[in-house]
Parts: structure tokens; sequence; C-alpha cells
């Protein structure tokens, strides 16, 4: 038997249940990992209120962990029980003492990073990844903004932005979030509760704005993001912390200076198993060297994960939070 969290009905946290499940052998292609650390992430909320849907109900929940191989299913020639591996391209059900999935979702982990890092780190260092070295590969001399620069992947993007040589104008939420993310490398910061975004992307780039802009926050940020693309400049909307964007005018970008848009996944572009750990490789080699610090800034029980998601949705929680089988 096997603890996992799983929901019957789309809701809020409270919807989350601890159950008991057997375990089965893995399928054709499928590795069994026994968690040792679970990563917590907006897109898990998504999913359990239903903005986007899971394959059936009930359902896991979870895309992000790391532990060791218990065993592999026939066909698989890449892992074997023993390895150490972490995940964050799915599918879902990483909460969970045990998570059955594809070998092509998982990554080799080097002896430098540990389990706890790497649930910590796979998703939202692997979202940094193409979101500055594929999307808009980020060159030094250049000045970008980037929203929740406190959070999980903003907190990642300070880093590897700094040692890029780009300057990061962050945008925060509180005065302890601006001085967090200026302590990761922040070129600058813009406390959105009581300076104009807009208006302060202008002065710090003398009126020039910024040639990608990074929104994880989606409905709330899509118009003030709009403003601080510079013409001909990338906007890349990659979360929905408010909500969605809907209703897109395409005529909007025409009128702000010819602007580009896209909405990117991660399995878009870590979509080949050979892509997926080249890009983790990098990643890796980026913590291993101590440009990148991976700061856990909250662990739970693995029976607490509906605690933890209220600290997510709330914004009271500030670098990546990991549950603990």
């Amino acid at each position: 038997m096997s603890k996992r969290i799983q929901f019957s009905q789309h809701g809020g946290p409270e919807v989350l249940e601890q159950v008991e499940v057997t375990l089965s052998e893995p399928g054709a292609g499928e590795v069994r990992v026994r968690n040792h650390a679970i990563g917590l992430n907006f897109i898990d909320t998504y999913f359990r209120d239903g903005l986007y849907a899971p394959p059936s109900l009930p359902s896991g929940l979870g895309m992000e962990g790391a532990g060791v191989v218990e065993a592999v299913g026939e066909g698989v020639s890449g892992f074997r029980p023993g390895d150490r591996v972490g995940y964050g391209t799915g599918p879902l059900g990483a909460y969970g003492e045990h998570h059955t999935l594809p070998a092509r979702h998982l990554v080799k982990l080097p002896e430098s990073i540990s389990f706890e890092q790497a649930a910590a780190v796979m998703l939202k260092g692997l979202t940094c990844q193409y979101l500055l070295r594929q999307i808009h590969p980020l060159q030094a001399g250049e000045t970008i903004l980037f929203h929740a620069a406190a959070g999980g992947v903003g907190s990642i993007a300070c880093q590897w932005a700094r040692a890029l040589g780009a300057r990061l104008i962050g945008v925060v939420g509180s005065a302890e979030k601006a001085a967090r993310a200026k302590a990761l490398g922040a070129w600058a910061t813009i406390d959105r509760s009581h300076e104009d975004v807009v208006q302060r992307v202008l002065e710090l780039t003398d009126g020039k704005k910024c040639p990608v802009v990074y929104d994880s926050v989606g409905k709330d940020t899509w118009d003030v993001s709009l403003d601080c693309v510079a013409p001909r400049g990338l906007l890349v909307s990659f979360g929905n912390a408010s909500g969605a964007v809907n209703g897109v005018n395409l005529g909007v970008l025409a009128q702000k200076g010819s602007l580009f848009v896209t909405r990117p996944t991660l399995a878009g572009y870590a979509d080949t198993p050979e892509r997926l750990q080249a890009m983790a490789d990098e990643l890796f080699a980026m913590i291993a060297s101590g440009q990148i610090q991976v700061e856990i800034g909250q662990r739970f029980p693995l029976g607490e994960a509906a605690a933890a998601q209220r600290k997510l949705a709330g914004r009271e929680t500030t670098g990546s939070t990991v549950l603990v089988p």
C-alpha cells in the first residue's frame, strides 16, 4: 500500500484527501519511483480548481518530485532500480509516497543534487531554462521585467539572469519580497503594492521599456505587462496566478508597437528525453557551480498538502515549497 493525495471533485484545497492505494507494477515504458521529496507549484491548483482538466476523477495531483527508482517496466533501458531521479513534466500523481510514470519524463540526478533540491527546482528551474535560454536567449546587458520575482520561478530567474549578465527588474508585492529579490540578483525591484509598474519601468529603462517581459500572474497584470514591452518586443505569459487571460485583442499588439506574445509550456520545450536531460544538465550545472542557490522556504508533511496549497495561493510563501512523504 502507498499513501497519496487525490481529489474527486474540483474546488478549493479542502477537496484534497489522503488515501491509501495498492501499488501496481509499472507497465511497458514506465518506472515506479519512491518519492523522497515532492514539489508544490501553482499549476497544481489549476488542476484542483478545474482551470485545467485532469484526465479523469478521482485524480492524483502534482507533477514534480525526486526519489529512487524501485521498479521498471518492459522496454525501459535508461533506468534501473536504485537510480536517483527527478521529474517535473507530468503526468499527475506526484503527491504520494510513490509515483509511476513514463520513463521519458525522468532525468538522472547527479550526486551533487539532493532530493529536496531536485523536487524544489525541477519544474521551476526547467521553466527558467526555457524562458531565459530558449524562448528569448538572454544576453548580457539586456533589461527584462519579471513578475513575481520573489516566488519559486522568480527566485531562480533572478539568479540566472545575474549569472548571464542581464538586468532583471523584479515586480514584487511587498518590501520584504523586494529585499529578497534584490538579494538573489535582481538589478532593480518594483513594489506593485504602492508603485506604478509601468511608470517605474519607463524610469528604469530611460523610456525604452523592455525587450521581453515574463508574466506568470495572468489576468491582473496582462495590460500592465503589455505597456512594459518595447516596440517589437515579446511578452511571455507563462502562468495564471490571478486567473486566465481571456479575450485577447490582437489589434492591441499592433497599437502598442508590433508586439509578440507567446504562451509556452515546459512540455512544449522539453518534448524529447534528450532535450529534457540536456535542459536538466544545464540547470544542475548552474546549481553545482553555486550560481543558483535553491532555497526551500517551506516544508510540509504529505498529509498537509491542503494547508501548503492555501499558503501558496495566498502568496504567503517564499522560494520553493516541498512536501515530504
